[in-house]
Formats: structure tokens, sequence, C-alpha cells
């Protein structure tokens, strides 16, 4: 597949996982975590623009001077923008403006393209095609939180369809020992997951099977959510600040527990892996069955051995930097180097990761207090 066929399919597919929307829905954003459809539309068009057009193209002209303090993310090398909080304020530009200006930056692309790019060029052409494969992701994770708040819980696709995964119930045993981690090979990784190093492990077991809504169940059933023993301190003050009581999308409902999927508000399948948990939960089931989560590397050494991709899944271990970490300059610089302190990583990958785009070292990170991301649980001890 050429660069412009892997361009135009990538950006084929934002525009497909949108394509189930009302224009109500581009603009909505509950909370400061979610973003509006709309927005990400914009931001992924906005970072081809910014990093490949106005750098490598002469005399190419914006679509919109004023896009740039619209879009920018983070970007602090880039200039000023919206704070995220307010990105839900954002009534103009409309749905249809950003669409024109994507279609602006995809026709100024396609032409750049005709001609092969520097490998310099090419290499950040990938990463911008895997940064829009990421807000791909993002957008299924905000998507559902904006319809599964709506009090009528409408459906985002009637058809849609959550793979499942088989798995064997067991336990993988792991002998201590000296193990290599990180990415190797030719194939695309973001930085975060340089350099391959030496880890030791002590031996361990870890489980071939995520946990799932009806063990889950159990664990609420016994009062977990009410005992302060599995909770680390700062996750049981967010359990009593926030009122959590089960995960995500959860709703008893006469007496019987429901959870919003894509497809709307439907009877909890206690056989299906659960899904919409944070850090803490997943601490606190660890805890209560008197077993640990994994390691980052525990799970890398031992991923070839069993089936993920269902969910993300959370570790204990903190998001940091391996030996030699050193971020590029520029604004690309700041993609993942910033954000190593105060989040948790997760592996694996989950049902809303595009084809492709996950692998055994990808480093998944967010805050341990996060849930409306597609994540799981699996059990070491």
């Amino acid at each position: 597949m050429t660069l412009a066929e892997r361009y135009k399919a990538v950006r084929r597919r934002t525009e497909d996982i949108c394509s189930y929307l009302q224009t109500e829905d581009y603009v909505v954003q509950p909370i400061a975590d979610v973003s509006p459809p709309k927005w990400h539309i914009g931001h992924t068009t906005w970072f081809f623009e910014t990093f490949i057009l106005k750098p490598y193209v002469m005399g190419y002209q914006d679509y919109n001077p004023d896009y740039n303090y619209v879009f920018n993310s983070y970007y602090e090398t880039v200039g000023a923008r919206v704070i995220r909080t307010d990105r839900g304020n954002l009534s103009r530009p409309t749905v249809l403006d950003v669409y024109r200006y994507r279609e602006y930056v995809d026709e100024a692309i396609y032409k750049f393209l005709c001609q092969e790019p520097s490998p310099e060029v090419e290499e950040l052409f990938i990463l911008g095609l895997n940064h829009e494969e990421q807000h791909q992701e993002l957008l299924y994770y905000d998507i559902k939180y904006i319809l599964g708040h709506n009090p009528l819980f409408p459906a985002y696709n009637p058809q849609y369809s959550s793979p499942e995964i088989t798995e064997q119930e067991g336990f993988i045993n792991i002998k201590e020992g000296v193990y290599e981690v990180g990415h190797t090979g030719e194939g695309f990784c973001f930085d975060n997951e340089l350099n391959r190093h030496k880890v030791y492990l002590n031996a361990y077991q870890i489980s071939t099977a995520l946990v799932t809504n009806g063990e889950y169940l159990e664990f609420i059933n016994s009062g977990g959510y009410q005992d302060f023993r599995y909770w680390h301190a700062e996750a049981w003050d967010w359990v009593k600040t926030n009122d959590v009581s089960a995960p995500m999308y959860w709703h008893q409902i006469d007496g019987e527990w429901h959870t919003y999927t894509f497809r709307g508000l439907e009877p909890l399948n206690l056989h299906t892996s659960v899904q919409h948990v944070s850090f803490y939960e997943a601490y606190a089931y660890a805890t209560w069955k008197g077993m640990r989560l994994p390691s980052e590397f525990e799970w890398e050494v031992a991923a070839a051995q069993f089936n993920w991709g269902k969910s993300w899944e959370w570790t204990e271990s903190a998001y940091l930097p391996y030996p030699g970490f050193s971020k590029a300059p520029g604004a690309i610089g700041e993609y993942n180097g910033k954000f190593m302190v105060n989040q948790k990583v997760l592996r694996g990958a989950s049902e809303a990761t595009p084809p492709g785009h996950s692998r055994i070292t990808y480093r998944n990170f967010f805050h341990p207090n996060l849930r409306w991301h597609f994540t799981g649980i699996r059990l070491a001890k």
C-alpha cells in the first residue's frame, strides 16, 4: 500500500466512525476528558496541516489561521490554544466547516504525495497516521460517553458487534530470569517503546483470561465498594467522593444489572470481560481476590502465550521512560515524554483499537481514576 493509499484509508475510517452521528452529537463535551467528535475531526486535520503542509509545501495557504488556536491540543511549541475544558464551547466552526477544512487539507496532501517525500518527512507522515488512529480510538471512547450519559441511552449503531476473544481459564507460569523488553524490528513504534533493554523478573503466574462481568459482580455483591481494606487511600477517597459502586455504564434497573453498549442499554452479559474500570477498581478487585495486577514487563514477556486485544489491561507499572529515552526536538518531542508522571501503563489493545495499530510493546497510559476508555483486568500472582 502506498503512502497516499494508506492516508486515504485512515482518513476514511475516521469519517466512517462518525457516520452514525447526528450533527448535535459532534459538539457535546460532558466532561473535561471527553472531546467533542467535531474537535477530533479538526485536530487530526490540523496535525497534517501543521507538521507536513506548512513546513514542507512552498506557498501553502492556511485554510483558516484561527484553526491553529482552535485545534492545537497540547503542543506548547506551536502556540496558544483553546483549553481542553472549553472545546465543548466551540459551536463555531460548524461541523460542515470542519469537514470542509478536512477536504481542503486532504486535497493538499494528495498533491504533496505526488512526489516521494524524503525519509525524514515520511517518518513524520507515518507518525501522523498513527496519531489519527489513536484519535479513532478516542472517538469511540468519547462517543460512547456522550451517548451513554444521555438519559435516553440512544444507540450509536444498532448493528454494532462487540468482538469476543476466545480465552481459556488458567494461569501461565513464567520462570524467574532476565528478559528483554521494548520495541525491536523495522516497523513503526512510538518513542516511549524505545529502547529495548533487559529486566529481571521473579517467577510469577499470569492469568490467561480477563476478569468477567460475573466475576466482578461477585466483588460488588461481597461489599467490595464498601470495604476500605481493598483500596489505596487515594482510591478510597475517590470511591466516597464520587459515590462509585460499579463500573462505568452499569445500571441497576428493577433489581437487575444492565450496561450501556453501542447498541443501547442491554442486560449485563455475565460471561464477557468486564470493561470501563479504573486502575483503582482493578487494584481493589485483585486485592480482594488475594492476587495482584501484573507489571507491564510481566505482561509483555507473557503476552505471546495468551489472547489479548479485547480491552486495555491495567498494569501495576508507573508510566516512566525506558533507559536512554530522549525527546525529539521541537513540537514532536511533546508527544509522549512530558506525560511521564502520575500515570499508569496499560498494555494490549481494545475492541476500539484500529486494525494493525496494536503490538505487544505498545505502552498506553492514563491517570488511575479514569475509566471511560475500554479497560479490563488480568490477574497475576
